[in-house]
């Protein structure tokens, strides 16, 4: 398996389709580079080079004790670059992933990144607070964390449905796509997802995105049950220099692989990307 070695020894394996313009893809939470394939085979077979790595403690690569969190995961991100020397890429974040990139750019700014794409992100700040009142109460997360320990697949079995929003009326996801959801769910390793709760729902990203200068196309869905708009996606645009940003009616948190709206995302992606 392709993978690079980071600074601490962790192996982070990464999928790397195509040649030209690269376009580096970060997944969500509790997930892995899988999730992406559908997006990596179209820019791939459209010219660009598609790139997608699992974090630390997910998929293929290590499942390290320590390094769950936002500052180590850009910092891994950061290294991928760096081995594979990629520029002028277009660095794509789902959810988690979202704040992945909004921390890369902070901590490592945009000298290889031209274009950023935030889809159903985590940014600026889940968790409600003083100064956010709009986001999700700290029992929101602390259900998560028993969720996980009580029985971790029947939790990511059961969370595939607002994931996908397959518990709302009318939907027409599949089984299949829930299985791989819980199949994706089940190789990241417990430590790692565990921590990442905290990591994806405590952190605060307003400086990160207020580093933002190059164009970003901003994605959310107004159904979104894991990642709320409301604290979520318009607020990252009011933070982020020419932010573009597109709401989509109805829309769950994975649209990227809903049959109802894939199609849309990956022709707004590849038309920002040709932008």
């Amino acid at each position: 398996m392709p993978t690079i070695t980071t600074t601490d020894s962790t192996s982070i394996f990464y999928k790397d389709w195509g040649s030209g313009q690269p376009v580096v893809f970060c997944h969500g939470w509790p997930l892995n580079a899988d999730v992406w394939d559908e997006q990596l085979h179209l820019v791939a077979d459209n010219g660009y080079r598609g790139v997608a790595h699992d974090r630390r403690g997910h998929g293929r690569s290590g499942q390290t004790w320590d390094g769950n969190e936002m500052n180590t995961y850009a910092d891994d991100l950061a290294q991928l670059f760096e081995a594979l020397d990629l520029r002028d890429a277009v660095l794509v974040g789902h959810s988690t992933g979202g704040g992945e990139v909004a921390r890369y750019i902070g901590r490592h700014g945009t000298s290889r990144v031209s274009k950023a794409v935030l889809l159903s992100a985590v940014p600026p700040l889940m968790l409600k607070t003083d100064a956010n009142p709009e986001g999700l109460p700290m029992k929101a997360f602390d259900d998560i964390r028993a969720g996980l320990r009580s029985d971790r697949s029947q939790y990511y079995q059961d969370l595939s449905g607002p994931f996908y929003g397959a518990n709302r009326k009318g939907s027409n996801i599949s089984q299949g796509l829930r299985d791989s959801f819980w199949m994706w769910s089940m190789q990241v390793g417990y430590k790692g997802a565990y921590d990442c709760v905290k990591a994806f729902s405590e952190t605060d990203f307003t400086e990160d995105l207020k580093r933002f200068d190059v164009p970003t196309l901003i994605i959310h869905g107004d159904d979104d049950q894991i990642v709320p708009i409301v604290a979520a996606g318009p607020k990252s645009a009011e933070l982020v220099k020419d932010a573009t940003l597109k709401v989509y009616p109805g829309a769950p948190h994975g649209m990227a692989q809903s049959i109802a709206y894939k199609d849309k995302f990956n022709a707004d992606l590849l038309a920002f990307i040709k932008s």
